[in-house]
């Protein structure tokens, strides 16, 4: 039964870039999606996102430009940005760490436990930390390459490396929200075109935050859906070994 309930939110999941102006979406069904969002997978369970809801009427107003004018913002209901915070990655790391030390106790800790302290206090630095001069990017790089040179390891040299890695886990949050929504009766479009700038300065967002992408919400119409949905044939893209 589930299965076929989810063949059927992917297969209706569609970008609609046109929304019914008489339909609202209730805040309940946007919080829902949310909730949905934060439960999904993401890298070491660092969580290193956000989710701007965008309900002031001013500041959707400015975000209809900062979307390039396109009709997915203009006609939208709602909008939500997913934000990498990759900055945030030591007050993360403690958090988890302290969830851990919390778990234990007083008692002594198990190997997996063990594991888990030694990853939030030690690993987790050493992926995500930076400086100025570089170094922490050269310590990374050398590690690699020592511990990567005989044995398979997971290679996390500079910047774009976080980057890479706080992106992806950022859209697999977007997606479960856009899955949400379609399970609740509404539809969504990702916007990747907007003022990357514009859009960081207006959510009042530090250096080290980026907007992955900016969902629309509303009751998509006929016209919203830019003719049938078109993929690459399975054969071309899926390659068995």
């Amino acid at each position: 039964m589930f299965a076929a309930e989810f063949d059927a939110i992917v297969n209706k999941r569609r970008s609609n870039r046109s929304y019914d102006p008489a339909v609202e979406v209730p805040d309940t069904v946007i919080t829902k999606g949310l909730e949905q969002a934060i439960l999904s997978p993401n890298s070491s369970n660092m969580q290193l996102w956000e989710f701007h809801w965008i309900k002031d009427p001013a500041l959707k107003e400015r975000f209809h430009a900062i979307c390039l004018n396109q009709s997915a913002a203009k006609t939208s209901k709602h909008l939500v940005a997913f934000v990498t915070r990759g900055d945030l990655w030591k007050k993360h790391a403690d958090w988890n760490l302290n969830n851990v030390k919390a778990d234990i106790g007083d008692r002594e800790p198990t190997k997996r436990e063990k594991r888990g302290l030694q990853y939030y206090s030690f690993i987790m630095p050493i992926a995500y930390r930076n400086d100025a001069l570089g170094i922490s990017t050269l310590i990374r790089k050398i590690v690699c390459f020592v511990m990567g040179f005989k044995n398979p390891f997971m290679r996390i040299g500079g910047s774009r490396d976080q980057r890479v890695v706080v992106h992806k886990s950022c859209a697999l949050a977007a997606q479960t929200f856009m899955l949400s929504m379609t399970a609740q009766g509404y539809d969504t479009c990702p916007m990747e075109g907007f003022d990357s700038l514009r859009a960081r300065k207006a959510l009042n967002l530090p250096s080290g935050a980026e907007v992955g992408m900016i969902v629309s919400v509303g009751k998509g119409t006929e016209a919203g859906i830019h003719g049938p949905r078109r993929r690459i044939p399975f054969e071309e893209v899926v390659i068995v070994h």
